[in-house]
C-alpha cells in the first residue's frame, strides 16, 4: 500500500505564512533552504569557473597549516549530517513517524550545498586568481555562511508558538531542540572561523605562491606580507606599557579625581535602572483607580533624568561632571606619553634616524598619541558601563517579568556583541592597509616638500604632483574598502537590534492584553528600558571599533617604542673628565654593514692642544672617524680614548658636551639667527652671542638684515646662503667653547675672502684646543701639526705638509691636482666659486 507524503503538515498550506502569531515551519524551511541553495549554486559555480579558467596552482609549501581550518571543515561536514540525522529520527524514533515533503527538500539540498561549499573552500585554498590577492575568503562563501546563520536566527521569531519545539513538551521537541542547538553552534562557528580565513595564505605576492622549485624570495615576502592578526593581539602588553602613563602616581589630587570619576560611573548605572522604573510608576498612577496626582513621582523622575541626561547619559549632570574632572587626567596621560616618545626618539641611534621618513614618523606619533587620548574613555566610560547595563537589565527583567524577557535580552545582546566583534576583527586588515597607505601619502608629501629645491632644479613639479595624486588614490581605495565593510557591519547590527526589540515588544504587549499580571506601566517600563538599553548598545559597535582602531593606530607607535637604543651608557658610567683633551684611536675597525668595511685598523693620537687633519678621496672614511669620536656608533674592534678614558665607559652627555662640531652640511632650526647661535650654549648672554658671531665673521652681515639677530632663517635655514649657514654653525661652536673641536669641511661653502677670515678666526678659537679637521681643499690644513691621508678606510700616509709633499705619494698627487685646478680657475677656464647666494629677507 503506497504511503502518501504531503509537503506540509495537515491543516497547513504552503501559502499560509503567518499562523497564530508565528511563521509556518513548512514555509520558513522551504524558503530559507531554497534561497541559500540558489545563491550558492549560481554564484559558487561562477566563482569555480573563474578559478579554473584564470587561476594558478599555489605552491603547497606556503599553504598555512591550521587546526582552525580543519575545525572549519569539520563543522561544514557536521551540518548536513545533522540534517540527515533529523529525518532519520523523524522516521524511526518519534511517535508519529511522519515525514513531510519540506523535510526531504531541506535535507537533500543541505546534503548538496554544504559539500559543494567545501569544494569551493578547497579551490580557494589551492588556487590563486592573478588579479585578486588572497586576503580572506571570497564573497560567495562569506555570503553563504552569513545567510545560513541568519536562517538559524529567524527561528527565534517563533519562540512562543506551540508548533515549534521551544517549550520542550515532548521527546520530539527535545530532539529538535538538541539538533537546533548543534546546527546553530555549527553555523556560528563556520561564520566566525570564515572571517579569520585560517586556510587562506595571507601573502599577497603571486610570485611567492607560484614558485615551482620550492624557494622563496624572502626579501619580497617580508615586504609584502599581510598582517591579519587581531588588533587585540598583545593587548595586555600594550595596556601594561601604557599603565605607568595612565595612573598619576605622583599627584594625589589626580588620584582622588580618578576615584571620584569611578564613583560617578557606578552612580550612573543605578540611575539608568530607576529612570524607566519611575516612568512605569507614573503611567500606573493615572491608570489604576483611584487615580491621583503623584507630583512626587514626576519630581523624582525628572531629577533622575537630569542626572542621566539622554539615553546614553551624554547630556546628564553625572556625565558632564565626570568629563570635566577627567580633563586633567587625560592631559596628564597625553603629556607623559608624548614626552616619553619624544625622549625615546632622540635616544635612538644615528643609524635609525638616517633610515627614517620624517613625515611617516610624525604621522605615527600623531595617531598614536590621539589613540591614547581616546582609549581610556572608550573602555572605562563606554564599553564597561554598557556591559554592566546589559547584565543589570537581564537580572532585572528575569526578576520583575519572567525568564523569557531575560532570554530575549541575553540572546539579542549576545548576538549583537558577537557579530560586532567578529565582523570588526575581520575589518582589522582593511584598517591596517588604510593606515599604511596614509603613512605613505604623508611621507610622500613631506619628502617632496623638504626637497623642493631639487624638484625645481629638475623641473619635476608635475611628476611630484602625479606621484602624490597616486598616493592619495591608493589611500582612497583602502579607505573605500574600510567604509564599505563598516556599512555591512551597521546593517547587520541594525537587523539584530530590531529583531530583539520586535520579539520583546510583541511578547510584552501580548502578556498585557491577555491579563497575565502585567500592566500598561510594565509595558512602558519594558519599552523605555529596552530602548534606553539599545541606545548605548548601538554605540557599542562604534566604541569597539574605536578601541580596535586605537589599538591599530598604536601599533606603529609601539614599534617606535620597541626600537632599541643602539648606543647606551654602560652601567655605572661616569662623566668624562677632560683635563688636557688628548684623543687616541687604537686599532679601530668599523663597518656600517657586515659586507662593507669602512675603517680598517685605524690608529693615531691627537695630542692635547694640537691640530690634526684627515684628507683623502670621498668615501675613504673621514667623516666616519668624527661620528665614532662623537659616539654616534660603537666600534667593533679597538678603542677610542680621550685623556685615557674610553668613550664607551663615560656618559654620552658629558662626552658630547666636551666636543664641538662644525658639520659639512649645516641644518638650522626654523627660528631666529640669535636662537641658532645661542643653541651652542642655551644660557649664554646676548653679549657672548654677538662675540661669537664676530669671531665667525658673520656679525656685520647679520646687522644688514632688517631684523638683525631676530631674523628668521626659514626651515632648515633655507633663507640663508650656504656660507652664511656655515658661519652661523661656526659661531654656535665658538659659543659652546668645547675642549675638542671637530671641523668637517668647515669652510667648504665659503668664498676665498671669507674662507681666509674664517680660517683666521678658527685658528684663534682652536688655539690650545685639540682640533680634528676633515678637508678636501688641502690649502686649509697645511698648518696642521699632523696630516693623515685616508684611502679605502686605511691610513696610507701621515706627517706634516712639508714631509708629505716631499713623498711621491697620495698626498703629493692630491696637492698637484689642487694646484692645477687653482690655476685653471685663475685663468678663467672654470666658473669662479666666490659668488654667494644672498639672504632673502621679506
Amino acid at each position: 500500500m503506497a504511503i502518501a507524503i504531503t509537503y506540509c503538515p495537515p491543516n497547513i498550506s504552503f501559502t499560509e505564512i503567518w499562523i497564530n502569531h508565528g511563521m509556518s515551519k513548512c514555509f520558513m524551511d522551504t524558503i530559507s533552504i531554497t534561497i541559500i541553495s540558489m545563491y550558492l549554486m549560481i554564484f559558487g559555480t561562477i566563482q569555480l569557473w573563474m578559478y579554473h579558467k584564470y587561476g594558478t596552482e599555489m605552491n603547497i609549501n606556503v599553504l598555512p597549516r591550521s587546526r582552525l581550518y580543519n575545525l572549519q571543515k569539520f563543522f561544514l561536514y557536521l551540518v548536513p549530517l545533522l540534517s540527515a540525522l533529523r529525518i532519520i529520527l523523524q522516521a524511526v524514533v518519534l511517535d508519529d513517524k511522519k515525514i513531510y515533503g519540506y523535510m526531504i527538500l531541506t535535507t537533500v539540498l543541505t546534503l548538496i550545498i554544504y559539500p559543494y561549499s567545501i569544494h569551493i573552500l578547497s579551490v580557494e585554498r589551492h588556487r590563486l586568481l592573478p588579479s585578486v590577492p588572497p586576503r580572506g575568503h571570497g564573497l560567495v562563501l562569506l555570503g553563504f555562511w552569513t545567510l545560513a546563520l541568519v536562517a538559524e536566527n529567524l527561528v527565534f521569531i517563533n519562540i512562543g508558538k506551540l508548533e515549534w519545539w521551544f517549550h520542550l513538551n515532548s521527546l520530539a521537541d527535545q530532539i529538535e531542540m538538541a539538533l537546533f542547538v548543534l546546527r546553530y553552534v555549527s553555523n556560528l562557528m563556520i561564520f566566525a572561523i570564515g572571517l579569520r580565513a585560517p586556510g587562506i595564505s595571507s601573502n599577497t605576492d603571486p610570485e611567492y605562491h607560484t614558485l615551482d622549485n620550492g624557494t622563496t624570495p624572502w626579501s619580497r615576502y617580508h615586504n609584502r606580507i599581510e598582517d591579519n592578526s587581531s588588533a587585540w593581539k598583545n593587548a595586555w602588553y600594550k595596556i601594561k606599557t601604557l599603565t605607568p602613563f595612565l595612573w598619576p602616581k605622583t599627584d594625589i589630587l589626580l588620584q582622588l579625581r580618578v576615584i571620584f570619576c569611578f564613583g560617578l560611573l557606578i552612580l550612573g548605572r543605578l540611575i539608568n535602572l530607576y529612570v524607566p522604573i519611575y516612568n512605569g510608576k507614573i503611567v500606573d498612577s493615572i491608570r489604576v483607580a483611584p487615580t491621583e496626582f503623584r507630583w512626587d513621582l514626576i519630581l523624582i523622575y525628572v531629577a533622575f533624568k537630569f542626572l542621566q541626561g539622554g539615553g546614553t547619559g551624554g547630556m546628564g549632570l553625572l556625565n558632564n561632571l565626570r568629563s570635566f574632572l577627567w580633563i586633567r587626567i587625560q592631559q596628564f596621560t597625553t603629556q607623559e606619553v608624548e614626552v616619553e616618545l619624544f625622549k625615546h626618539l632622540h635616544g635612538l641611534s644615528l643609524r635609525w634616524h638616517f633610515g627614517r621618513k620624517t613625515g611617516e614618523v610624525l604621522r605615527v606619533m600623531d595617531r598614536g598619541t590621539d589613540s591614547i587620548n581616546n582609549l581610556l574613555n572608550y573602555i572605562l566610560f563606554s564599553i564597561i558601563p554598557t556591559i554592566v547595563d546589559i547584565i543589570v537589565a537581564i537580572v532585572f527583567f528575569i526578576s520583575t517579568f519572567n525568564k523569557w524577557f531575560g532570554l530575549i535580552v541575553f540572546i539579542t545582546m549576545s548576538l549583537y556583541i558577537t557579530a560586532t566583534i567578529m565582523v570588526t576583527e575581520w575589518r582589522v586588515k582593511f584598517q591596517r592597509r588604510m593606515n599604511l597607505a596614509d603613512n605613505v601619502q604623508k611621507a610622500r608629501s613631506v619628502d617632496s616638500l623638504l626637497n623642493f629645491e631639487t624638484v625645481k632644479y629638475y623641473n619635476a613639479e608635475s611628476y611630484e604632483v602625479d606621484c602624490y595624486k597616486k598616493a592619495i588614490l591608493d589611500f582612497q581605495i583602502e579607505e573605500w574598502k574600510s567604509m564599505v565593510t563598516l556599512n555591512i557591519l551597521n546593517i547587520l547590527q541594525n537587523v539584530i537590534v530590531c529583531c530583539g526589540l520586535l520579539t520583546g515588544s510583541l511578547l510584552c504587549l501580548h502578556m498585557v492584553v491577555t491579563d497575565t499580571g502585567l500592566t500598561i506601566g510594565d509595558y512602558i517600563l519594558f519599552a523605555s528600558y529596552i530602548i534606553q538599553l539599545y541606545v548605548p548598545l548601538n554605540w557599542f559597535g562604534t566604541y569597539y571599533r574605536a578601541i580596535q582602531k586605537n589599538f591599530v593606530d598604536m601599533e606603529n607607535m609601539f614599534d617606535l617604542l620597541k626600537e632599541e637604543q643602539e648606543i647606551i651608557d654602560a652601567p655605572g658610567a661616569g662623566k668624562l673628565e677632560v683635563k688636557q683633551g688628548q684623543v687616541e684611536f687604537s686599532n679601530v675597525s668599523f663597518s656600517y654593514t657586515p659586507d662593507r668595511m669602512v675603517l680598517r685598523n685605524i690608529s693615531f693620537i691627537a695630542p692635547a692642544g694640537k691640530t690634526i687633519a684627515f684628507v683623502g678621496p670621498s668615501g675613504a672614511g673621514k667623516s666616519t672617524i668624527l661620528r665614532l669620536l662623537f659616539r654616534f656608533y660603537d666600534i667593533e674592534e679597538g678603542s677610542i680614548l680621550i685623556d685615557d678614558q674610553n668613550v664607551k665607559t663615560v656618559k654620552q652627555s658629558s662626552l658630547r658636551s666636551a666636543i664641538g662640531v662644525v658639520p659639512q652640511d649645516t641644518v638650522l632650526f626654523n627660528n631666529t639667527i640669535k636662537y641658532n647661535i645661542q643653541y651652542g650654549r642655551i644660557d649664554a648672554p646676548e653679549a657672548d652671542v654677538i662675540e661669537a658671531a664676530k669671531n665667525a665673521d658673520i656679525h656685520d652681515r647679520i646687522l644688514t638684515f632688517p631684523n638683525g639677530y631676530e631674523t628668521q632663517v626659514g626651515e632648515r635655514g633655507l633663507r640663508l646662503s650656504g656660507g652664511e649657514k656655515q658661519r652661523v654653525a661656526i659661531a654656535r661652536t665658538i659659543l659652546k667653547a668645547p675642549k675638542i673641536i671637530l671641523l668637517d669641511e668647515a669652510t667648504s661653502s665659503l668664498d676665498t675672502h671669507t674662507e681666509r677670515n674664517i680660517q683666521l678666526a678658527l685658528y684663534r678659537v682652536c688655539t690650545n684646543r685639540t682640533t680634528i679637521i676633515i678637508a678636501h681643499r688641502l690649502s686649509t690644513v697645511i698648518h696642521a701639526d699632523e696630516i693623515l691621508v685616508l684611502r679605502n678606510g686605511e691610513i696610507v700616509e701621515r706627517g706634516r705638509h712639508e714631509e708629505l709633499i716631499s713623498y711621491d705619494g697620495v698626498y703629493h698627487a692630491m696637492w698637484q691636482e689642487q694646484l692645477q685646478n687653482d690655476t685653471e680657475v685663475n685663468q678663467g677656464e672654470t666658473v669662479p666659486a666666490s659668488s654667494e647666494t644672498k639672504l632673502e629677507v621679506s
